[in-house]
């Protein structure tokens, strides 16, 4: 099976809710074992990082809000640039703020999973 526009748009609303409500059973079935994740802080990140995060409670989201969304699609590869505004906090800290993402999603043994994310923050934004 391959990508269309629509199945990403909603993979990545899908991925919005787990993130919001801190769901580590959907973030699981979304999240590739060999996911990279490289954070705003550089710091590389796995699969069980991100999920971690979330199951301890160190990272609570509270709104995510996304615009200039845009995707690309090579058969069983997506790819999505978004940008995103996030209210959260991270270990008892502040950490809202301005962001651009880039995630890649793969289409493998009949599941889409993210196997490459990346976020940058936006200074002065």
């Amino acid at each position: 099976m391959y990508f269309t526009e629509h199945s990403v748009i909603e993979l990545e609303k899908t991925l919005q809710q787990a993130m919001l409500s801190s769901n580590v059973t959907l973030l699981d079935e979304l999240l590739s074992d060999d996911l990279v994740f490289i954070s705003h802080l550089g710091q590389r990140l796995s699969k069980q990082d991100d999920i971690g995060a979330h199951q301890s409670g160190l990272l609570k989201i509270s709104s995510i809000e996304l615009s200039n969304q845009y995707i690309s699609i090579a058969n069983d590869i997506a790819t999505v640039t978004v940008d995103a505004a996030i209210t959260g906090v991270f270990n008892g800290a502040d950490a809202s703020g301005s962001f651009i993402f880039t995630r890649v999603w793969r289409y493998k043994d009949n599941k889409a999973q993210i196997v490459l994310a990346q976020s940058t923050a936006r200074i002065g934004q």
